[in-house]
């Protein structure tokens, strides 16, 4: 779940710390760049973009969850959903940097399509992987996930962590994290019995 449904817990939570945080961001930077101040409705309209186009991000997630599953199998497609997490938490780690908020947008995209991928895939490689005995009960890890998720998000966005003007871009790039620690230690884990047995015709292996 570290890298599955607490994915999409964290990236949820996370956005409402920095709100503020942000939109003087955006403020600041379309005054840089195009020498006047934008209005509140323009800069409401681009704050609405970041947060709801991780919506849209996660749609595409979703719509290729099976594919890949299919394709490459559970696990290594696990592994592809940490691709994006890093590039979103490159580019809004770096968007105060590089002076663009159009990379948070960008970012918050990429992270919506690792929280698609994650959330669909750790269902059916959870859920595939357990005895039957304990399916039920490894099923119901993905929505202890997202709540363990949304919970470090609201901690990380404390001010006493890393709710303020100066570490809004690192809360934003925490989503780097739990990808880097799926990465290590995920190649060690199984593939799904199932997808070893149906997909791949590897009857040992999935034994």
């Amino acid at each position: 779940g570290i890298g599955g449904a607490f994915q999409y817990g964290l990236q949820i939570s996370i956005i409402n710390s920095p709100a503020e945080y942000i939109k003087s961001f955006i403020r600041e930077t379309w005054l840089r760049r195009y020498g006047y101040s934008p209005t509140e409705e323009l800069i409401t309209l681009m704050w609405s973009f970041v947060v709801s186009i991780y919506s849209i991000g996660g749609l595409l997630g979703s719509s290729s969850a099976g594919y890949l599953s299919v394709r490459f199998g559970r696990k290594k497609a696990m592994l592809f959903a940490n691709i994006p997490a890093l590039l979103s938490a490159t580019l809004m780690g770096l968007s105060r940097l590089c002076g663009s908020f159009e990379m948070i947008i960008a970012g918050r995209i990429f992270s919506g399509v690792c929280g698609g991928l994650a959330l669909n895939i750790h269902l059916m490689y959870a859920g595939e992987c357990a005895p039957r005995k304990l399916r039920g009960l490894i099923a119901i890890t993905a929505s202890t996930a997202i709540a363990i998720g949304k919970f470090v998000g609201f901690v990380l966005g404390l001010r006493e962590v890393l709710g303020v003007d100066a570490l809004w871009p690192a809360l934003m790039a925490a989503n780097a994290l739990p990808a880097v620690v799926q990465l290590l230690t995920l190649p060690f884990f199984p593939d799904s019995p199932r997808y070893l047995l149906i997909d791949k015709k590897d009857k040992e292996g999935c034994i």
